[in-house]
């Protein structure tokens, strides 16, 4: 019996220490010195303090604020430790509920808000967490934002197309705003 438990032993722990403690330090290390900003959490700082993550959206209700996609995490929206979609079905009442809920609260915070609201403003993404809308839902945002900071729409206008990001390599995706850094470009600007 000891001639097969020892060997076993002796290759659990080894394989222990290879798999659960080296290989996932040298990924570290090496996360952190090829992609030192990703592996730090893509954490956006305003005066020295992180504000945000630039890969995690964030929850703005404030009108002089872009809105992002909703949050389907739980407890709390945009909550990173449970990333996940809602598994609502389309057909599901819950989701349309929702979904009417989101643009009601986009025309009450802008009765001039017409025509069809994106689907990206009214729906929360895969994970529950996307921190980017299309150009499209930022552009239709543009009149309550600058009304709520008393800024002229065209440079609103001009803060949505300067933080447009296209699609990777010009093939992958499609053009994309980071709300979070919108709205922190937005608080530096000066009526």
């Amino acid at each position: 019996m000891r001639q097969i438990l020892r060997p076993a032993l002796s290759l659990l722990i080894a394989l222990s220490i290879l798999t659960g403690l080296i290989y996932p330090l040298l990924l570290s290390a090496l996360s952190h010195v090829v992609f030192p900003w990703q592996a730090d959490g893509s954490l956006v700082e305003r005066e020295g303090r992180p504000v945000g993550s630039r890969l995690i959206g964030q929850n703005f209700s404030d009108p002089k604020y872009f809105w992002g996609r909703l949050s389907a995490t739980s407890p709390m929206p945009y909550n990173g430790a449970a990333s996940g979609g809602s598994n609502l079905a389309a057909t599901n009442p819950a989701l349309v509920d929702q979904a009417k809920a989101r643009i009601e609260a986009l025309r009450a915070a802008d009765p001039t808000l017409a025509g069809v609201i994106p689907a990206d403003l009214a729906t929360a993404s895969a994970s529950g967490l996307d921190p980017e809308i299309r150009p499209q839902s930022a552009l239709l945002q543009v009149a309550r934002i600058a009304h709520a900071r008393g800024l002229d729409e065209a440079r609103v206008r001009q803060a949505v197309a300067e933080h447009t990001h296209d699609p990777l390599l010009g093939l992958l995706g499609e053009p994309r705003v980071n709300v979070l850094e919108l709205n922190l470009a937005l608080d530096a600007t000066k009526p």
